[in-house]
């Protein structure tokens, strides 16, 4: 298997664990930040347990280990304006929200690295906004959720490109606990502020959230998490976060028969999801046909 089928496949075997995460922050029912707070932890302690992660993490220079931990807390942002999308609107609402990442990252990664924009990257990109503007229209009533979805989706693009320029020198492992264990700390030095803001926030998980908690943070984060840092090395992030973009349909197919959210959205808002996640089917047929051919110069 050639190093970029692999690279897909560990890639896709993330995506299918990460739709699991929404249906599992709707059942916790912790809100976002204790969630998130909860979900690091669990997946730190459970990297400490693999062999050599110590080691790596350690023999990580100075320089790198600070930029892994700002990347560490642009991702934790990232997961509790997701949770707060879910809590504020519901769990189809908050994914499709999440598919825009692929736009956003088409601008952002030739920012970043000061190349050119593809053109044929663009398009796609803007062909999301009518999907987001339908889905706007037909769910007024759950506009902070959708805020706080398209703000989540704003941070997935930005720490996936960083991440990108940044893991041909790190160990995947290393890389993940430095970057978790730093959001960790950042969530642990907001929390008094947090609660000061949201007093009555309830900071204990009962018994069934201790579960799903666990099943989040170890089969939903640490290995998806491992496995998209590998996939990483192989892919640009446009092609990640269009590949990532799948997770939304496995979610939302699985709200529709868990929550029955099916009952709160008509068919206009999945006319809008299907507008954003016809990008993910045209993006390999359009980079076969163009290539690198088509760019434009950044302003």
């Amino acid at each position: 298997m050639s190093p970029t089928k692999k690279a897909y496949l560990q890639l896709h075997t993330s995506v299918v664990l990460w739709g699991f995460t929404a249906i599992l922050g709707r059942l916790i029912t912790l809100k976002e930040v204790p969630l998130v707070w909860y979900r690091v932890l669990i997946t730190c302690l459970a990297l400490i347990c693999l062999p050599g992660v110590l080691k790596q993490v350690k023999t990580t220079p100075r320089k790198g280990a600070l930029k892994l931990a700002g990347i560490g807390c642009l991702v934790c942002i990232h997961w509790v304006c997701f949770y707060g999308s879910i809590k504020y609107s519901n769990v189809s609402i908050a994914l499709s929200c999440l598919a825009t990442t692929s736009f956003m990252a088409s601008i952002i990664e030739p920012l970043f690295n000061k190349k050119k924009i593809k053109l044929y990257e663009l398009s796609l990109g803007l062909l999301i906004i009518p999907g987001i503007i339908i889905i706007v229209h037909v769910s007024e009533l759950f506009v902070t959720g959708i805020i706080l979805g398209l703000v989540s989706a704003l941070f997935a693009a930005i720490f996936t490109v960083l991440n990108k320029m940044v893991i041909d020198d790190h160990h995947p492992q290393g890389m993940t606990f430095i970057e978790l264990g730093s959001g960790f700390i950042f969530l642990s030095i907001i929390m008094p502020f947090y609660l000061h803001l949201f007093p009555g926030t309830n900071m204990h998980p009962g018994t069934g959230d201790w579960t799903y908690l666990i099943i989040l943070g170890v089969c939903c984060t640490t290995l998806p998490f491992v496995l998209a840092l590998h996939a990483l090395k192989h892919l640009s992030a446009f092609a990640s976060t269009l590949t990532v973009n799948l997770e939304p349909v496995y979610g939302i197919l699985l709200a529709i028969p868990i929550f029955h959210e099916n009952k709160d959205l008509d068919w206009m808002f999945y006319l809008g999801t299907g507008i954003i996640l016809l990008a993910v089917f045209i993006h390999p047929l359009l980079k076969k046909r163009f290539g690198e051919k088509q760019v434009i110069e950044l302003l």
